[in-house]
């Protein structure tokens, strides 16, 4: 009995080893035939391989966060299928239409809320929207981490709605590229292919602490033409949602306020419009309420509960 349980777990450990290799090696051959070699992608791989092999835990809690890697790729993925090869990108009309639901009379004109804030920013709102951006994606990560230890099935399902609401948006994308404010700001209406990432209003933030920390971020920008709907918008909704139903308290006050700072944000370093806002409040409604519906049916459930068994 002994020597059989040995051989099992030899025969489990070798098919371990051989599927994570398999799979590495796949990853890098497709992302260079994709997007490039890039160091980010050996980093993944260094983390994702020795939390894999370091220990039990570590290796159910990678596989529990595989969730985020699989859209980490995805996203990575989409800047060698840029959306606008597949649909025209709407700029002017996009502007238009914030202008004709949220434009703002001034003595110079009408102006959309995104012109209008740039005409009155300050170094304290500058500061502090910049943080609000930067909590983006660690309050996301920390919330997913806390659930991990605490309840593994709303970890799954707090891990699988974030994604759903992606894939959701993706979709948006490539139905209904649109260009950012900061783009019109620079390029009028104009459209130019390949235009690179850009900071907006954002550069005010790096410039005040002296470090390129948005500059970094946006030069890796999968898609310019991504405005609609804003995802960052979706994250917190998602956040606050998950917060109310696992009764964190007066923790979901500093997710609602870390909410509506991503919110003001967007809309005040002219990333997006807050039409933009609104469909990524819709998406990630959208999103929550076909997960519930997809978790509600009992061979989903059962999956479900098979993935809880492996991290647990």
């Amino acid at each position: 009995m002994h020597e059989n349980a040995n051989g099992y777990t030899s025969f489990y450990a070798l098919k371990n080893f051989l599927v994570t290799t398999l799979l590495s090696i796949l990853y890098l051959l497709v992302s260079a035939i994709l997007v490039g070699f890039k160091s980010d992608q050996i980093v993944l791989l260094l983390i994702f391989n020795v939390a894999f092999y370091a220990s039990r835990f570590s290796r159910k809690f990678i596989l529990g966060f595989s969730i985020f890697i699989v859209y980490w790729i995805i996203f990575d993925y989409m800047k060698a299928l840029p959306n606008y090869r597949y649909h025209s990108v709407s700029i002017e009309q996009l502007y238009n239409l914030e202008k004709h639901f949220f434009g703002i009379h001034t003595p110079s004109g009408m102006l959309t809320p995104n012109e209008f804030l740039k005409l009155h920013t300050s170094k304290a709102a500058d500061l502090i929207t910049g943080i609000f951006y930067l909590l983006w994606i660690p309050v996301p990560l920390a919330f997913a981490g806390y659930l991990f230890f605490k309840n593994k099935l709303q970890f799954l399902y707090f891990s699988f709605t974030f994604v759903l609401v992606n894939l959701i948006g993706f979709v948006i994308y490539y139905l209904y590229p649109a260009a950012p404010p900061w783009y019109v700001q620079l390029h009028g209406f104009h459209f130019v292919a390949n235009t690179p990432g850009n900071t907006g209003g954002l550069s005010r933030f790096d410039q005040l602490i002296d470090a390129p920390v948005f500059k970094s971020i946006y030069s890796k920008s999968s898609n310019v033409f991504a405005a609609m709907p804003s995802l960052h918008s979706s994250y917190p909704v998602i956040v606050l949602y998950y917060g109310i139903k696992n009764r964190l308290g007066l923790v979901n006050l500093f997710f609602g306020l870390v909410m509506l700072g991503i919110w003001f944000t967007a809309l005040y370093t002219s990333h997006h419009y807050l039409l933009d806002v609104l469909a990524g409040i819709s998406c990630a409604i959208s999103g929550i309420f076909s997960f519930n519906w997809l978790a509600s049916k009992q061979p989903f459930q059962n999956w479900l509960n098979k993935f809880q068994s492996v991290i647990n």
